[in-house]
């Protein structure tokens, strides 16, 4: 079901994106946040929200499986940031007599007070959330495909939602586990590497306000 309102942008969002850097992870620097941004992208506008865009019937992606990572707050809720951004031109996506305009990609961020072990987290993340998906009809394509740099360690699978094109990839670093969806222009997955440079990127804007550094 397509659920669609009202998104703005400016900026080319189909400039193609080589994979990040292939580098070990870092160790834990102690840099902790209270909040996720909203992130600069090159040749993309992002604003706060999902861009008034919902498939509907639980088939947009959460960020699950992080249950008993610890909570920054004391009502033991994690901290959650939402992000949509879009280009130029927008993607439209058409369903029999149905079209809305869609952000080229949206974007969940779980902060935590840390984070011991990025690498699982992430694998437990991505499991739990793509079973999810695809009880609620998101169906896999291919195999997935993990990247590490120096700040973060991601997972990567494109998957059809809807009948249409998607490509997923989780994210984790010592303070927060996340997600990123590409939607698909010129109805076409975004490749598995451009995506996981984006994604290196979505998170790096999204963790841009430190707020404190603490010993791990």
């Amino acid at each position: 079901m397509l659920v669609a309102g009202c998104g703005s942008s400016q900026g080319d969002g189909g400039k193609p994106a080589a994979a990040p850097k292939s580098e070990k992870l870092g160790p834990d620097t102690g840099v902790r946040y209270t909040e996720a941004t909203v992130p600069r992208l090159d040749g993309l506008t992002c604003t706060e929200g999902n861009g008034g865009f919902k498939y509907g019937d639980d088939l947009d992606m959460i960020v699950a499986g992080v249950d008993d990572l610890p909570a920054l707050k004391e009502d033991k809720r994690d901290v959650e940031g939402t992000a949509s951004c879009f280009g130029n031109p927008r993607i439209t996506i058409s369903k029999g007599t149905h079209s809305a305009t869609v952000p080229h990609l949206t974007g969940k961020t779980s902060l935590f007070t840390a984070v011991a072990d990025p690498q699982s987290a992430l694998d437990k993340s991505f499991e739990r959330s793509m079973k999810l998906s695809k009880d609620y009809g998101r169906s896999l394509v291919g195999e997935p495909k993990t990247y590490s740099t120096k700040a973060l360690v991601m997972k990567c699978q494109q998957n059809v939602t809807d009948g249409f094109p998607m490509t997923t990839c989780f994210w984790a670093n010592y303070s927060a586990v996340g997600e990123v969806d590409f939607y698909p222009p010129n109805n076409q997955h975004v490749p598995l590497d451009q995506a996981a440079e984006r994604t290196r990127a979505f998170a790096t804007g999204a963790l841009s306000t430190e707020s404190d550094t603490a010993t791990p």
